[in-house]
């Protein structure tokens, strides 16, 4: 990396900092250029000065050497373009750093904006998430053993014989959330400025929702919209009539978004797609299809999100080739069995299904540490516990 030393040297102590998550940035030519758009030198330092966890106005004073007066005005300006969150409780204000992914990258194309030249950064974002790119953001997206997100399976696919636990439901997902919000989708909006459109031709406004408290702040920034229960039910069924793959966080408890993603623009079907079979945790279940029944008339090839469905080179019926589906790729999401007029394709129970962790915290624990990062975590948390300055 040594044709970057000199290059937006100010940026080097976000990026270490942001380099304290379990998933952190790769640090290469392209997201300097990136988050030199995306933040000041200013607000880089500040950034930079985050501890792991929310920090209060006097925290942030005392960590940055600022003064009030001169902090407030920039800390909202970034929660205004989504770099870092503000959660009010009660009479104070608790300030949190967002991760790059999932957190601000996403955050620049969930509205319309003009305070940055979207089209450049765009392009640049593209490259930076080229999963063939030797500097490029896969290893550190999709190279731990735990997850950071899961697919969710189409209710109605799911086999009678089988019971649907709750966590593996939208559905149930939605139901049980306080809070809920939808935005523009991060991935069709960039394919936008980049002058291309989704092949299934879902919307870039309004398919992407957000829970929970994380919701309220989207909301109140302007980043999404509040939605009743009833109208993200409305939602999630337009999106499977699209044949769109649910993703959410791979936890159990809470999670806090419901994204629903086609295989030609969003970047973590792309990944799938690129080889990184077991970057997203699958569904329990898994399709198959009835060789007997099969015409391979193809649409179920272009209904599957991850390329997970091709020819079976060893069989054939009366009607000639017939399909088969990849079982170390397919999600099980059963986006390509309503495609099917044959009813040839069906979702099955996956025999090495993976347990998502209960909670977030629980998550991240075990991605950091995979990577090695968990010093950094569990030393915050023990200071914020023994009521140490952090």
């Amino acid at each position: 990396m040594g044709h970057i030393t000199d290059s937006k040297s100010y940026l080097v102590p976000l990026i270490d900092r942001l380099n304290q998550y379990p998933i952190g940035l790769v640090d290469n030519e392209i997201l300097r250029k990136m988050l030199a758009i995306l933040f000041t030198e200013e607000e880089a330092y500040v950034g930079s000065k985050f501890p792991l966890m929310e920090a209060t106005l006097d925290d942030l004073i005392r960590k940055t050497g600022y003064d009030g007066e001169k902090l407030l005005p920039i800390l909202e300006t970034m929660a205004d373009k989504g770099i870092i969150m503000d959660m009010p409780y009660g009479d104070e204000v608790y300030y949190l750093l967002m991760p790059g992914v999932i957190g601000f990258i996403e955050f620049t194309f969930m509205k319309n904006r003009t305070d940055i030249p979207m089209d450049e950064v765009a392009r640049l974002m593209s490259e930076y998430f080229h999963w063939d790119h030797e500097e490029g953001q896969a290893k550190e997206f999709f190279g731990s053993k735990t997850q950071l997100t899961r697919s969710l399976p189409y209710e109605e696919h799911i086999p009678v014989t089988s019971e649907i636990v709750s966590y593996d439901s939208a559905r149930e997902i939605i139901m049980k959330t306080k809070y809920g919000a939808v935005s523009m989708c991060y991935c069709r909006h960039k394919r936008e400025h980049e002058g291309k459109s989704c092949k299934k031709g879902a919307p870039v406004e309004g398919t992407c929702i957000t829970l929970g408290r994380g919701s309220e702040f989207l909301v109140r920034r302007g980043f999404a919209e509040k939605k009743s229960k009833a109208e993200l039910l409305e939602i999630l069924k337009m999106t499977e009539d699209l044949r769109l793959t649910h993703t959410t966080d791979n936890i159990r408890n809470k999670p806090t978004f419901i994204c629903n993603c086609c295989g030609c623009c969003c970047e973590i079907m792309s990944g799938v797609q690129a080889g990184y079979y077991k970057g997203v945790n699958k569904t329990p279940y898994i399709a198959v299809v009835d060789q007997d029944e099969c015409d391979y008339c193809g649409e179920c090839f272009t209904a599957c999100n991850v390329k997970a469905i091709g020819l079976d080179k060893a069989a054939s019926n009366g009607n000639g080739r017939v399909s088969m589906v990849k079982s170390e790729v397919c999600l099980g999401c059963g986006a390509c069995i309503a495609a099917c007029e044959k009813g040839a394709l069906s979702l099955i129970p996956r025999g090495d299904y993976q347990l998502p962790p209960k909670t977030k915290r629980n998550m991240f624990m075990k991605i950091a540490y995979e990577k090695g990062r968990l010093g950094p975590l569990v030393s915050t948390r023990v200071k914020k516990k023994l009521g140490m300055k952090i």
